[in-house]
């Protein structure tokens, strides 16, 4: 059997229950985008010459699948015992960030992707994961998904993408500073 079954020839998609949909609706859209992102945190992972942080991402990398299945499956279509994102999932996430941003010296500046090899991958997982969050929040937005915990997982997971970069340049003696003598400013937030 070949993946070319041509039943997407004319822009139309099928979603975990059967349902067709346009390729461009915005549940596509969403679990598109979550699966862009696992690509590039796949990218990363690649890369990453930190085996702690490497090891984290492959277990995000797993959780991405649920995400994508989850999005992929109108409400009406899950079942009881369908897995889908859970509190645990988003406060797992939580406790990393708490964990990360409590090293010295990892809450500086802003920063200028491309200093580093790995945490520049992590950056633009980052920007991927917002913009998966945007999706997601345009498909609740719509009532097109009532589960918000999806939204909080991938919020949570930006936060701790961000953290990744910071961590891969501190372990590196990286400096990707945005903020010297010749470009001072305000700082915004604890990270800013």
């Amino acid at each position: 059997m070949s993946i070319a079954t041509k039943t997407g020839d004319q822009g139309q998609t099928g979603l975990v229950g059967g349902a067709r949909v346009s390729k461009c609706s915005l549940r596509v859209e969403a679990y598109g985008t979550v699966d862009e992102l696992n690509s590039v945190l796949g990218l990363a992972r690649s890369i990453c010459p930190d085996q702690e942080v490497a090891e984290l991402t492959k277990s995000i990398q797993k959780e991405l699948f649920l995400v994508g299945a989850m999005l992929a499956t109108t409400p009406e279509f899950r079942k009881k015992d369908h897995p889908s994102v859970t509190q645990a999932m988003v406060d797992g996430l939580t406790a990393h960030v708490h964990r990360i941003e409590a090293i010295d010296g990892i809450l500086a500046d802003w920063t200028i992707p491309g200093e580093h090899r790995g945490s520049a991958a992590y950056d633009l997982g980052r920007t991927v994961c917002r913009r998966a969050e945007r999706c997601v929040v345009r498909l609740v937005e719509a009532g097109e998904e009532p589960d918000s915990v999806v939204v909080a997982y991938i919020n949570r997971l930006s936060d701790l993408l961000w953290l990744f970069g910071r961590l891969l340049e501190l372990r590196a003696g990286v400096d990707a500073k945005l903020r010297d003598q010749e470009h001072d400013g305000p700082r915004w937030s604890r990270a800013w």
